[in-house]
């Protein structure tokens, strides 16, 4: 796997070979490309494993007794800790499942997918969090210089801060586990063999945005936002070589978002946050109930970040450890 900034040249998987000296039938040359298996079936492939495990997970949890009551029975426009972390189990395991599949029929790893094991919350990891916290500050940092944004007085008791704190500081490292893995991880490595880093980066950051607009309380400016933190992302991946630091980023800047700075997140205001924060005028300000990533200003400090990113990590001194 490159780490110099240039696209990922992927081993071919044990699907992938050469059929020498054979002439392939014309349904051959539609699944079969020059190295084997084209990149398309196998992506087609890895969403039905994925969607499968997600059902059967959803049949066996709605078996087993008082789980499927205590879900049903929480409120969907409020957001609390255990319904993430429920949630965010649920997508992510069939995610890891889905893709220890195609490893283990493509003979590859999850470092092929850019996700090295190894580095579980290591150095990349840690250099994204303070990353991810320092972008949501700036945006909100230019929101309050043109008084749309209070931080207002502290909700929680020391106990609760702490408790809510690392609880949600789970929910949102799953949370950037499942949605960078995902969308930057499998398909971005598989997509990108086919047609190339960057046009599968622009297509999965589009279908990334574009998902957003599922969420309650999005608008569109806030799926095209979630679509630019996604080239931002990818960005991320080329000059690092691997996910490590986008899912540090995502985790922190929805930490800092949901739980520190108390500010509405794709029109959800978390219970358990830590300030009674408000916003104060227009949405093309504030971003409104999307919250921040709503602001015009979350385009600018995107850019900021990439630039940011382009000078830390330069393509030629990448240290990939």
């Amino acid at each position: 796997m490159s780490t110099n900034g240039e696209t990922s040249s992927l081993p071919a998987p044990a699907g992938e070979y050469h059929l020498a000296g054979a002439q392939r039938s014309g349904i051959e040359n539609i699944f079969m490309g020059p190295t084997g298996i084209r990149a398309g079936w196998r992506l087609l492939l890895f969403i039905f494993l994925w969607l499968a495990c997600i059902k059967a997970e959803g049949f066996t949890l709605k078996h087993v007794p008082g789980v499927d009551a205590w879900f049903k029975a929480q409120d969907p426009n409020v957001f609390t800790p255990p319904v993430a972390i429920f949630s965010e189990s649920i997508l992510l395991f069939g995610l890891v499942v889905a893709t220890a599949l195609m490893a283990l029929i493509e003979k590859r790893t999850y470092t092929d997918y850019y996700l090295p094991l190894n580095q579980f919350l290591g150095k990349r990891f840690w250099q994204g969090v303070p990353y991810g916290f320092a972008m949501l500050s700036l945006a909100l940092g230019l929101i309050a210089a043109l008084h749309g944004f209070s931080l207002g007085s502290v909700a929680l008791s020391g106990g609760d801060a702490l408790k809510f704190g690392a609880l949600y500081g789970i929910a949102f490292l799953m949370v950037g586990l499942f949605e960078e893995f995902s969308f930057r991880g499998y398909m971005q490595a598989t997509l990108g063999s086919g047609i190339g880093f960057w046009p599968a980066a622009i297509i999965l950051s589009i279908l990334f945005g574009a998902i957003h607009l599922n969420n309650l309380g999005e608008a569109w400016f806030g799926a095209a936002m979630a679509g630019s933190f996604g080239v931002l992302a990818a960005f991320a991946v080329q000059r690092t070589g691997n996910l490590w630091f986008p899912i540090g980023m995502h985790a922190a800047w929805d930490w800092s978002e949901t739980f520190f700075y108390s500010v509405p997140d794709s029109g959800f205001l978390a219970k358990g946050h830590l300030f009674n924060s408000t916003f104060h005028g227009p949405t093309w300000l504030t971003g409104g109930k999307v919250g921040p990533e709503g602001s015009v200003f979350a385009f600018l400090v995107l850019i900021i970040g990439g630039v940011g990113i382009h000078f830390i990590f330069p393509k030629k001194q990448i240290d990939a450890s």
